[in-house]
């Protein structure tokens, strides 16, 4: 079970989610090209290995257990899913 970063993150980019990160799985990253534009940080869902070090890192609490979303930010799973699946988002991390 993934994590998922939901609304709070939007315009606020913090990046210490992506400094505990031990997979690398949170992007964009500041040293990616994308990072500016990307309204927030999205968590691949097939790499992220379920440690949870980046929930407890989240100034803005924007971080969940993919099954414990609340349910007015349950869209946000299926962003996050959608950013790496998609061939030309406009936030597509570089692999």
């Amino acid at each position: 079970m993934p994590f998922v970063i939901t609304d709070p993150c939007i315009g606020t980019k913090d990046s210490a989610c992506v400094d505990v990160c031990p997979v690398d799985c949170i992007h964009p990253r500041k040293d990616e090209p994308e990072f500016e534009a990307a309204e927030m940080l999205y968590i691949h869902p097939d790499e992220c290995i379920d440690c949870g070090a980046c929930e407890p890192e989240c100034p803005v609490t924007a971080i969940f257990p993919e099954d414990d979303v609340p349910a007015n930010m349950e869209a946000y799973t299926a962003k996050n899913k959608q950013v790496f699946d998609s061939e030309t988002p406009p936030t597509r991390p570089k692999r």
